[in-house]
């Protein structure tokens, strides 16, 4: 079955961030707004733990980019980069404590024929899934490096995202960061 996409690319953050250095998708897609303009036809958002919640908006999705916390065996702050098939694997086996979501969520692409064009994973190896708010340093430290490795791949498929000025809105000003195309509406249904 093929299916016309209509949303170019999908910048997905996944986790949980009442369980530590799980919510570094959310962390990741947040700053990304703060500090970049994405490209037109381009969503950058928190999807959370939301599952199969998101299957409608990833069947509309050309190329799919997750940002997620990937439990690999490597020092936490590593930094991980998956494409193409090796993705659905890792979301199996590596991805953090929602994987089996996540999971779900791409059999269900695949059933319905609504697989993207491009698929892949940019994440970080977390030190601890405990249940508090907030993340580890290792995790913190590599958040810059991780939104850099988002425009590195968006690029590498056409998608560049252009360098905001140095006055980005904080990440509590809500209304700003809406105005950015980070959607934190649809966090309230959750990588």
């Amino acid at each position: 079955m093929s299916h016309a996409h209509s949303m170019r690319l999908l910048v997905l953050g996944l986790g949980n961030v009442l369980c530590g250095d799980d919510g570094v998708g959310p962390a990741v897609v947040a700053e990304l707004g703060r500090r970049y303009v994405p490209p037109e036809g381009a969503c950058v958002m928190d999807g959370g733990t939301l599952g199969l919640t998101l299957l409608p908006l990833l069947a509309d999705a050309e190329h799919v980019l997750l940002v997620d916390a990937v439990l690999t065996g490597d020092v936490p702050g590593t930094l991980v980069r998956l494409r193409g098939d090796d993705v659905t694997p890792a979301v199996r086996s590596r991805l953090s404590v929602h994987q089996v979501g996540v999971a779900d969520l791409l059999d269900g692409l695949r059933l319905c024929g609504h697989w993207p064009r491009r698929l892949g994973l940019v994440g970080v190896v977390p030190a601890s899934f405990e249940l508090h708010l907030g993340r580890s340093q290792a995790i913190e430290r590599a958040v810059p490096a991780l939104v850099e490795a988002v425009v590195e791949e968006a690029a590498r498929w056409g998608h560049v995202f252009a360098p905001k000025g140095p006055k980005a809105p904080r990440e509590d000003d809500e209304t700003a960061t809406a105005a950015l195309g980070v959607d934190h509406g649809r966090r309230a249904l959750e990588l």
